[in-house]
């Protein structure tokens, strides 16, 4: 037996920021970024549509780009104080995924952080506060997920938190938010979300519901990714986007994934590389990798008009280049010396990623590292 989740309500469309008056509550706190949200609007529109739904409102600011154990705790310590029954993360993934461990820290002040890292080990929630998840960028559909990644800066680590507690119970996916994304932010965003449907879609608890959401946001990137990449002003594939990334949300979430992303939470942690850049130079050879044991690559090929999992790297290859991302980590400009001298560390810790579990081939300590050096140096990887 198994179970599909999905927040309880997803409000999805140009405008669709406008729900937020109809949520119940009397407080909420709006978790949020460093500052785009304020610069065009959002956060203001945020706080008096909560007005309108009769809601006091509080605001913690300045969430990094790679959301740390530190500003976890210091938000914890801001709703201690203002007692919030919303929690609304408002921005990028980053601001969601740390108001989403804030929240299980709100709700068990006695947890730890070692505690909440082991897959499925949240206890139940809502008991003080519901989640309200509002994404400014089309890339982690975490408004739609079970997972929140936070950094430990001291050991350079990147932790999921995987646990259908922190499912939001709203997600609203308004592609307005996400015209602010400059081109870089566009393109590795974007990379991510189709990362997430990719993995998701041969991972071992890929189910038909799983694949159904996973192949119609792969679909739709690869037609809209490179035309928000050109032209940001347009709304419609903003939307177009946003709901893609939300579908590889619900798709990874209750499928899980893979080695592409075992391998990037290190190199990001390591290298603070954009994770949806490492996606994507990794995905070509994970692909190449994995595809001796599925055959579901195949599958996406053929979405594509292609036949073999050979054609359907190249594909995301194409991609990758139309919209600016570089083919290797060399490239990319990560330093070969301090690259040599962190392999061994990045590799192990990769194998005992909670992602490499669900990867639908095994690696050994030796692939992994192959894959490693094969993406740093921009070559195919061969086994």
């Amino acid at each position: 037996m198994s179970t599909f989740i999905v927040p309880r309500e997803t409000y999805h469309g140009l405008g669709s920021l406008e729900n937020l008056k109809a949520i119940e509550g009397k407080k909420a706190v709006i978790v949020t970024g460093s500052g785009s949200m304020k610069k065009y609007g959002f956060l203001d529109k945020t706080i008096n549509l909560l007005k309108e739904a009769g809601m006091e409102s509080a605001v913690f600011e300045g969430v990094e780009a790679d959301p740390s154990v530190e500003t976890v705790m210091r938000g914890v310590a801001f709703f201690n104080r203002e007692k919030p029954d919303i929690i609304i993360g408002l921005g990028g993934c980053s601001a969601i995924d740390a108001a989403k461990a804030m929240w299980v820290f709100y709700e068990y002040p006695e947890a730890t952080f070692e505690e909440i890292i082991k897959p499925f080990s949240v206890k139940p929630l809502r008991n003080k506060a519901r989640f309200v998840a509002i994404p400014s960028t089309s890339g982690t559909g975490t408004e739609a997920t079970c997972a929140s990644i936070i950094t430990d800066t001291g050991k350079g680590i990147k932790y999921p938190i995987v646990s259908y507690e922190i499912c939001p119970d709203i997600a609203i996916v308004d592609g307005d938010l996400a015209k602010s994304m400059p081109k870089n932010v566009t393109a590795d965003t974007g990379m991510d979300a189709l990362s997430h449907d990719v993995e998701a879609f041969v991972a071992a608890l890929a189910s038909p519901y799983s694949d159904a959401m996973a192949l119609d946001s792969i679909r739709s990137i690869f037609v809209n990714l490179p035309r928000a990449f050109e032209d940001g002003n347009n709304l419609e594939v903003r939307q177009a986007m946003h709901d893609a990334s939300c579908m590889g949300g619900v798709a990874f979430s209750n499928a899980l994934l893979g080695i592409v992303h075992s391998i990037a939470h290190q190199i990001g942690g390591m290298f603070s590389i954009p994770h949806g850049r490492a996606n994507a130079i990794l995905m070509p050879n994970v692909i190449r990798f994995n595809s001796r044991d599925t055959d579901k690559y195949r599958l996406l090929a053929q979405a594509l008009g292609k036949e073999t999992a050979e054609d359907f790297a190249g594909e995301i290859e194409r991609l990758r280049q139309r919209v600016g991302i570089e083919g290797s980590f060399k490239a990319y400009g990560i330093d070969p010396t301090a690259w040599k001298e962190k392999l061994d560390a990045m590799v192990q810790n990769a194998m005992d990623d909670p992602c490499t579990g669900t990867n639908p081939r095994k690696p050994t300590l030796e692939e992994m590292k192959k894959i490693f050096e094969a993406c740093f140096d921009g070559k195919i990887v061969k086994f």
